[in-house]
């Protein structure tokens, strides 16, 4: 069943399989391609928005001199693309975060 404090893959298609009525391996199809569409549209520079939920959103950072806590040298930082979830005011609204 479900880990501690964990929602897995497996949990979603148990949960379509035990609302929706559909079998082990297609809902756990179903969220393999949810999660295989998601990824593809990310990796394609396209930010995902889920309605009521939140947005994956991708940004480019430039290149920016940091510097080694330990030792205090400065040194560059490459570029990069990161990714950050935003929730929703609806999710924030439902596990009481501001």
């Amino acid at each position: 069943m479900r880990s501690v404090g964990t929602l897995t893959r497996a949990d979603l298609a148990e949960a379509i399989n035990r609302r929706v009525g559909l079998s082990r391996a297609d809902a756990l199809g179903m969220v393999e391609g949810v999660l295989r569409h998601m990824c593809q549209a990310l990796s394609d520079g396209e930010n995902v928005k889920i309605s009521g939920f939140g947005t994956f959103l991708l940004r480019d950072k430039a290149e920016r001199i940091g510097r080694n806590p330990k030792t205090g040298v400065e040194v560059p930082i490459t570029p990069r693309r990161v990714m950050t979830f935003r929730a929703s005011q609806m999710l924030k609204d439902r596990i009481g975060a501001s």
